[in-house]
């Protein structure tokens, strides 16, 4: 079983800087990808940014050049820097993590989420 905790996130006035992490634990052969969605109250989730195993980044374009993610491959941990911060980027926050297990099956799984509120 693989596991998905999100941490940090909080409240920011406009134009501010929020950053959170994922922790992923469990027994893991090999992540594929990591990323980050998010979810605004009454919208479908969707695709923040996120990382490939060969390295790619891919950002939601309301995001590019704000937002920048990063990993540290030997703690398994994924970071999202959200900076200049909008009220449109208020939403719950939430890591996703791809791969495959120790004994060669595939996962993909949730945290709980992480909410982000930008509000004056």
């Amino acid at each position: 079983q693989v596991q998905v905790v999100e941490s940090g996130g909080g409240s920011v006035q406009p134009g501010g800087s929020l950053s959170a992490s994922c922790a992923v634990s469990g027994s893991i052969f090999r992540i594929i990808a990591m990323g980050w969605h998010r979810q605004a109250p009454g919208k479908e989730r969707e695709l923040v940014a996120q990382i490939h195993h060969g390295g790619g980044h891919d950002y939601a374009g309301s995001v590019k050049g704000r937002f920048t993610i990063s990993k540290d491959n030997a703690q398994n941990t994924l970071f999202l820097q959200m900076n200049n911060l909008e009220p449109e980027d208020t939403a719950v926050y939430y890591c996703n993590v791809a791969g495959y297990t120790s004994d060669l099956r595939s996962f993909n799984s949730w945290g709980q989420g992480t909410q982000v509120t930008v509000s004056s």
